[in-house]
C-alpha cells in the first residue's frame, strides 16, 4: 500500500515535469500574426488599418431596417428605430490616441506612489458631444443630455413630452422641449399649460350690439327691434311696417329698432297708433271771420255764413229760418228749415245709419211722413221711418271723399182734426251738410 502510494507520487510527479518544460518551450516562443485578437463583438468589426473594432452602420448596411413611418438611428453596436419627428444629435468618433502605459486603474494616474482621478471633463479627455455636458466622476465621467433629452447609448434622443399630457388641451413637441396651445376661446393660464376662458366681449368681440361671453366662445344678441343677421354678429332693424297693415290706423313709419305711426294732415296722435280729429273750431286754429261759423269736419274744418237763410226765408236763430206765411210763395215751401253739419269717412260699410230726425213737436192726432226733398239725385241714401216723430237717414252706398251732399229731409204733417179749414198739411226741412273725408277713419 505503502509502495503503490510512492508510485503515484512519482508518477505525478513526472506529469508536472512534463507540463512545466512544455510551457516554458511555448512561452519562449515568438508570438505569429495569427496570434493576434481580431474578434469584435455584435454591431462591430475588425478595422485592418487602425487595428480596432469599428461601429457597424446597421442603417446602411440593413435593407429597410426601420418598418412603417420609423426612421433608422445609427449608433455605437447597433441602431434604433425612432419616429421621424424625433431628433438625435450623432456622438462624434472617440479619437484613438496611443496611451503610455499607466499602472493605475483606469480613470487614474500615477502621482508618486498614489494614483488620483483624472479629471477627463476638463482634460477634454471625454467623448461627449457638444451639446452634452460633461461630468466628472470618481475614475471615469459621465456625458449629460440637455433638458429634454434623455441618453440612449451615446446618443441624446428627444423626449416626446407631449406623450404624458402636460396639457390641458393641444401639445406641440419640438427638439428638447414642448409646448401648450389652446383651443380657440381658450388662453394659457399662468403655468403655460392650463387653458383659462377668454373673454371675448372684453377684447373687442365682432358684435354689434350686446355680446354675452360663454365657455370658450361668445354669442351675440340684438336689441329689441333688430335681428341677427346670418354671421351671427351684426344686427338688422326688423321692418315692422311690413309685417302687418294694422299696426297703424293711417301710416306706419319704419325707424332703426322701431316703428312709429303718423296721422295725416287734420289729425294728431291719439296714443300711439290711433288718429283723432283735431277740432280747429275749439282750437282756434281756423280762419273763418266773424260773420262765418267753423264747422268742425274730418280732417279739416269748413267756414259757413252764419245766415244761411235765403229767400223767401228770414232768419229767426241761428241755425232756424221761417218762411212767413203772408207770402203767397211760401204756401208751397217747407214752413222752417233747420240748418245741421256732419261728417262721414270714406268707404263707410252700407248700409250705414248715419243721422236721426226728431220732430220737435207734433199736433194732436197729425200724421207725420218723412222723406229726402232734394239732394240726392245719385239715391246714395234712404229714409227709414222708425215710428211718427222720428227717421233714420240711411248710407246706401259707399261713397270716397273728399265730397259733400246738402240733402233737404223733409217731414210732412197731415192733421185730419184740422179737416174744417180743408185739407190741413204742413211741412218742416232739415238741411242737412254732409261731409265726406279723404280717409277711411
Amino acid at each position: 500500500m505503502c509502495i503503490s502510494m510512492q508510485g503515484a507520487c512519482v508518477s505525478i510527479l513526472c506529469v508536472c515535469i512534463c507540463v512545466s518544460v512544455l510551457l516554458h518551450s511555448a512561452i519562449s516562443q515568438p508570438p505569429t500574426e495569427s496570434d493576434i485578437y481580431t474578434e469584435c463583438t455584435d454591431g462591430y468589426h475588425w478595422d485592418h488599418q487602425t487595428e480596432h473594432c469599428k461601429d457597424i452602420n446597421e442603417c446602411e448596411t440593413i435593407p429597410d431596417a426601420c418598418k412603417g413611418e420609423m426612421k433608422c438611428f445609427n449608433h455605437y453596436g447597433g441602431y434604433l428605430c425612432l419616429p421621424r419627428s424625433a431628433s438625435v444629435i450623432p456622438a462624434p468618433e472617440p479619437p484613438i490616441t496611443p496611451t503610455e502605459t499607466n499602472p493605475c486603474p483606469l480613470g487614474y494616474e500615477p502621482q508618486g506612489d498614489t494614483c488620483v482621478d483624472i479629471n477627463e471633463c476638463e482634460r477634454e479627455e471625454h467623448d461627449c458631444q457638444p451639446s452634452q455636458e460633461c461630468i466628472n466622476t470618481v475614475g471615469a465621467f459621465t456625458c449629460q443630455c440637455p433638458d429634454g433629452y434623455r441618453k440612449v447609448g451615446t446618443e441624446c434622443i428627444d423626449i416626446d413630452e407631449c406623450r404624458y399630457r402636460y396639457c390641458q388641451h393641444r401639445c406641440v413637441n419640438v427638439p428638447g422641449s414642448f409646448s401648450c396651445q389652446c383651443e380657440p376661446g381658450f388662453q394659457l393660464a399662468g403655468n403655460n399649460r392650463s387653458c383659462i376662458d377668454v373673454n371675448e366681449c372684453d377684447m373687442g368681440a365682432p358684435c354689434s350690439q350686446r355680446c354675452y361671453n360663454t365657455y370658450g366662445t361668445f354669442l351675440c344678441r340684438c336689441d329689441q327691434g333688430y335681428e341677427l343677421g346670418p354671421d351671427g354678429f351684426a344686427c338688422n332693424d326688423i321692418d315692422e311696417c311690413s309685417y302687418s297693415s294694422y299696426l297703424c290706423q293711417y301710416q306706419c313709419v319704419n325707424e332703426p329698432g322701431k316703428f312709429s305711426c303718423v296721422c295725416p294732415e287734420g289729425y294728431q296722435l291719439q296714443g300711439t297708433r290711433l288718429c283723432q280729429d283735431i277740432n280747429e273750431c275749439e282750437t282756434g286754429e281756423h280762419q273763418c271771420t266773424d260773420t262765418q261759423t267753423c264747422v268742425n269736419i274730418h280732417g279739416r274744418y269748413q267756414c259757413v255764413d252764419s245766415n244761411r237763410c235765403q229767400e223767401p226765408y228770414v232768419q229767426v236763430s241761428e241755425n232756424r229760418c221761417v218762411c212767413p206765411v203772408n207770402k203767397p210763395v211760401c204756401r208751397d215751401l217747407p214752413f222752417s228749415i233747420v240748418h245741421r253739419y256732419m261728417s262721414i269717412t270714406s268707404e263707410r260699410s252700407v248700409p250705414s245709419d248715419i243721422f236721426q230726425i226728431q220732430a220737435t213737436s207734433v199736433s194732436p192726432g197729425a200724421y207725420n211722413t218723412f222723406r229726402i226733398r232734394s239732394g240726392d239725385e245719385n239715391g246714395d241714401f234712404y229714409i227709414r221711418q222708425i215710428n211718427n216723430i222720428s227717421a233714420m237717414l240711411v248710407l246706401a252706398r259707399a261713397v270716397s271723399g273728399p265730397r259733400e251732399y246738402t240733402l233737404d229731409l223733409e217731414m210732412v204733417s197731415v192733421n185730419p182734426l184740422l179737416s174744417y179749414q180743408g185739407n190741413y198739411q204742413t211741412s218742416s226741412a232739415l238741411r242737412l251738410s254732409i261731409y265726406v273725408g279723404p280717409y277711411t277713419f
